[in-house]
């Protein structure tokens, strides 16, 4: 356990980096989950709580486009509202649960830049109205454009994020697969594979500009795949981890690494990146299925409460069964049951820096 303790709540600016920290020092990474709805977010806290953990929660553009309503006739404005929305809803339930939040947006290409500051603008008067930002961090995938531009704009978003207590995460080399738009599976292979001259370029550039993390490539696929289909290489990041240190002189693991595309990843390539500073592994595609599956498991045993509000045979009613909030926390608890086995896989189950216990948490 970390001697390490934060105020329950969304983290940012020190308290971020602390979390951070904790996480690479005690060899242990953080769940973290695209959520859609408020169905989603409190499932990720409720599991953060159940297992004395914190948590890590995110927007990609759809989802906040999702969170905001499909019938938002602007959607450009619903993706940045609909994540303005859903960072608030964490602002206030966080604490309520008793765990530390990581508050992130998702894969922002060269075309979504604009949602990046238009989110930014409101978190710079989220800031000026509380004393802390919106979001502890955005990030900006550029990873399909040159490195030259991907590292400039990341500089200049940077300048910006570090004003009011934010962190960057860029990403170097490309995740294959794609979700909600960002990325393809037309993907050279070898683009699967960071190179880590290029990490220490983006440490070169960024580090005395703000905090910033690393999505390193290291054979990752968004989704899930055939075993064998992908090979992951987590040395890549340990040797990405050694050329910074030895040209800079720094202490070990010096980068905060990012596992994108964890879904589906083999056990032992999880443990092994846990030792290489990774403290951040995204699982949107174990978790929308979590959710899914739960949800038709129980739609097909109570297959008749889906076609009759009362039963024409024998006159049974059925809303309790086909009540929305009935087979929505079903879906919940899959994704509960899917981040406990993430929690013990990443190894921070009862590792919460939340100064409350969690087991008193008003909602846990």
């Amino acid at each position: 356990m970390s001697s390490h303790k934060l105020k329950p709540g969304v983290v940012s600016g020190k308290d971020y980096l602390t979390l951070v920290k904790a996480c690479k020092e005690g060899r242990y990474a953080l769940p973290a989950v695209n959520v859609t709805g408020t169905n989603t977010i409190n499932a990720v806290l409720e599991a953060a709580a159940k297992n004395r953990a914190d948590a890590i929660i995110q927007l990609s553009n759809g989802g906040a486009e999702f969170y905001a309503g499909k019938g938002c006739p602007d959607t450009f404005q619903a993706k940045v509202l609909g994540a303005v929305s859903a960072a608030r809803h964490v602002h206030m339930m966080a604490a309520q649960y008793g765990v530390c939040v990581i508050l992130h947006t998702d894969h922002a290409n060269k075309a979504l830049i604009p949602w990046v500051e238009a989110m930014l603008e409101h978190g710079e008067a989220f800031y000026k109205e509380t004393g802390k930002p919106l979001f502890s961090s955005h990030m900006l995938d550029l990873s399909e454009d040159d490195i030259e531009f991907n590292l400039s704009e990341s500089a200049r978003l940077l300048k910006r994020m570090a004003k009011i207590d934010m962190s960057i995460e860029i990403e170097l080399g490309v995740t294959g697969g794609e979700e909600d738009g960002v990325g393809s599976d037309d993907i050279d292979n070898a683009k699967l594979y960071t190179q880590p001259e290029d990490v220490l370029m983006a440490y070169d550039r960024l580090n005395s500009i703000g905090h910033f993390s690393v999505a390193a490539s290291f054979g990752n696929v968004h989704g899930v795949y055939k075993p064998g289909n992908v090979k992951l290489r987590p040395d890549i990041l340990k040797n990405s981890q050694d050329l910074v240190q030895k040209t800079h002189g720094t202490a070990a693991n010096p980068l905060d690494l990012v596992f994108h595309g964890g879904s589906g990843s083999e056990k032992d390539k999880i443990e092994e990146s846990l030792n290489y500073g990774v403290f951040k592994m995204n699982i949107d595609t174990d978790t929308q299925f979590a959710f899914s599956e739960a949800v038709g498991k129980f739609v097909e045993k109570n297959e008749r409460a889906f076609k009759y509000q009362i039963d024409p045979e024998d006159g049974t009613p059925y809303k309790k069964l086909y009540d929305p909030r009935k087979w929505l926390r079903v879906g919940e608890e899959g994704v509960i049951a899917r981040l406990n086995e993430a929690y013990v896989d990443l190894k921070s189950a009862g590792k919460s820096l939340a100064l409350c216990d969690a087991d008193k948490a008003k909602c846990a």
